[in-house]
């Protein structure tokens, strides 16, 4: 028997997937727990349109990545970070500061997408740094840690 599951069901699928199952397991499990339903035409027609959209929606979020990519690729950011005269930073830089910086202008990525060629940035200097926006979408940028002027 044809069903679509309507939540997660361990061994056979996830939601919004059209399994075919036993007739019994269908009859006497699935069905009456609400865990899937009879596999009609309109179910069917229901699946298709959901994968549809969901395709459309991650299509169009690897666009967007792709596009912001394009803009940061490449790119020298500058960081301004306070230090002492040695060149050694009071601290480091960290992915928070780097996406603080870049949403300073107008670049907005979470900072567990950042990771960094180093360790720790604890002195000043160019950095290279990598961002991994989406599966498969990545870009490179240079970090210029300068001091603050004072």
């Amino acid at each position: 028997m044809k069903v679509v599951l309507k939540q997660d069901v361990k061994n056979i699928g996830k939601k919004d997937e059209m399994h075919e199952v036993k007739d019994g397991y269908a009859r006497n499990y699935l069905l009456p727990r609400g865990l899937a339903i009879a596999a009609d035409s309109a179910a069917v027609n229901e699946v298709k349109t959901k994968e549809a959209a969901r395709k459309h929606h991650a299509d169009e979020a690897v666009a967007a990545a792709e596009g912001l990519a394009e803009k940061l690729n490449g790119q020298t950011i500058v960081l301004k970070a306070k230090g002492g005269q040695s060149g050694r930073l009071f601290g480091s830089v960290t992915t928070k500061d780097i996406a603080a910086t870049l949403a300073g202008q107008g670049i907005e990525i979470d900072r567990r997408k950042l990771s960094l060629q180093v360790r720790e940035i604890k002195d000043y200097g160019s950095y290279t740094i990598e961002a991994k926006i989406a599966a498969g979408v990545s870009a490179k940028f240079t970090l210029d840690v300068q001091p603050v002027e004072e």
